[in-house]
């Protein structure tokens, strides 16, 4: 049509390459517009400069930057924002604290979005206290700390259990004018609920109700959870039925939620009834749903109804997962089926599921509680094999093995490479030794570990 293509043109043409992850043709659309004698702008760089943050490449949007401002080119506070959210999200909190102090003493003044972005991503790390050194930080020099500040750092002060500075935290922000909204309230109720404070929870629900936000499903979803971890399963119930009244539609974790909470209290029965409600509501169950069922038949004594569960499960493309097959793996144990809870664990492998260390303990530990001492030590020995890092728990139960069948030296060679692997004895491992030797008369061996055993600190 002969209409050639602008600056804006081309810039749209190469914002979408970012976005669809293909850089080379978006750097190649830069290349259109050097060829055309145009002058590429800021928002030319920041295009670039965030794909190659969203496609993970931040070292080279990195590089990108300095060959950009060596030329002679400005970039803004977008851009800086822009790689500030890149190292974070790959982890390089440090990293990006540095380029925050670099913006500072040599670009322009950061702005809350950039502190925001880092104090997020200290908060996720449980990085608390830099986290607040960073808002204090940010207070005296003037720049205004907005709702997702709060926000941020009242759900890291949460996951630390430091509750009663997140709830403080509302008071500083109504000093500010700053009103909290349902992510700020549903952090500190969650909060709450999950450390069993269930009356605080539920004021903290009334001041939400006050301050004109209103409760949504996730606010619901930490009431039944919480309730379900106090054992009060039928307030749970309660509150679930009263969710549509209310203006909220239970969704797929507020199922999961109260069926894993009847089945803790082996009320498997009502856990069903919620499942096939599910069902008849086309509310598709994802694995977590079918992990508490699983777990909740197995413990009932119906392994033969959780294996058609599991059945299902595949057939509904829904995958399992270690939990799953832990679940089963364990009840097989527990019932002395042991050949066949070890050629689920090949099953397991063969499926491409990585078992996980509770899953090898609780075999070792059925194998060596019924005699069968042989058959654990290749199944630890499996387990090194594979490259996995053993800890205390399952090092204490294959000594304990050990220990049953005399087998002192291959116990205390177990002993001392623990420490190799930077997995120290405990105390439960030198009483298991030592009681093991004063039943077999060995008092000298015996005195000596305890020596060891007073000498740690342990006794």
């Amino acid at each position: 049509m002969r209409i050639n293509p602008d600056n804006f043109t081309l810039n749209i043409l190469l914002n979408c390459y970012c976005h669809l992850d293909k850089m080379d043709y978006a750097f190649s659309v830069l290349a259109k517009i050097l060829k055309l004698g145009y002058e590429p702008n800021t928002i030319t760089f920041n295009a670039l400069i965030n794909g190659l943050c969203l496609s993970g490449d931040i070292k080279k949007a990195l590089q990108f930057h300095d060959t950009v401002i060596g030329l002679g080119y400005r970039l803004n506070a977008i851009t800086y924002g822009t790689l500030i959210n890149g190292l974070c999200k790959i982890g390089q909190t440090e990293a990006a604290t540095q380029l925050l102090r670099k913006i500072e003493s040599k670009v322009m003044k950061p702005n809350v979005v950039m502190y925001n972005t880092i104090i997020d991503s200290l908060c996720k790390d449980k990085l608390i206290t830099r986290a607040l050194h960073l808002y204090s930080e940010m207070v005296v020099k003037g720049i205004s700390p907005d709702i997702v500040t709060y926000s941020s750092l009242m759900y890291g002060l949460c996951i630390v259990g430091r509750l009663k500075e997140a709830t403080d935290l509302l008071s500083d922000m109504a000093m500010k004018n700053i009103d909290p909204n349902i992510y700020t309230f549903n952090t500190l109720v969650d909060a709450f609920f999950k450390e069993g404070r269930v009356t605080e929870a539920t004021s903290l629900l009334a001041v939400m109700i006050k301050a004109g936000v209103k409760p949504d499903v996730v606010t619901y979803n930490s009431l039944i959870d919480g309730y379900c971890l106090v054992n009060e399963v039928s307030k749970a119930k309660h509150v679930f039925s009263t969710m549509p009244q209310m203006g909220a539609t239970p969704n797929v974790q507020s199922y999961s939620i109260l069926i894993n909470g009847y089945c803790k209290l082996k009320m498997v029965g009502e856990a069903m009834n919620l499942f096939k409600e599910m069902q008849r509501k086309s509310i598709t169950p994802n694995t977590v749903t079918y992990n508490s069922l699983i777990d909740g038949l197995c413990k009932s004594g119906r392994l033969s109804h959780a294996w058609k569960l599991l059945d299902e499960m595949h057939d509904r493309g829904q995958p399992a997962n270690v939990i799953t097959y832990n679940s089963l793996l364990d009840t097989l144990c527990k019932n002395h089926q042991l050949d066949e809870a070890t050629a689920l664990l090949k099953k397991i492998e063969d499926q491409g599921i990585q078992p996980n260390v509770y899953t090898y303990t609780v075999l070792i530990h059925w194998l060596c509680n019924v005699g069968r001492v042989e058959t654990a030590k290749q199944v630890f020995q499996h387990f090194l094999i594979k490259g996995y890092h053993p800890n205390v728990r399952i090092c204490n139960v294959m000594i304990w093995g050990l220990c049953k069948e005399d087998s002192f030296d291959e116990a205390l060679a177990l002993k001392s490479k623990m420490e190799e692997n930077h997995c120290l004895p405990d105390a439960v491992t030198f009483e298991t030794i030592i009681l093991a030797l004063l039943e077999k008369n060995k008092n000298e061996d015996a005195e000596k570990l305890l020596s060891e055993m007073i000498a740690r600190g342990l006794l």
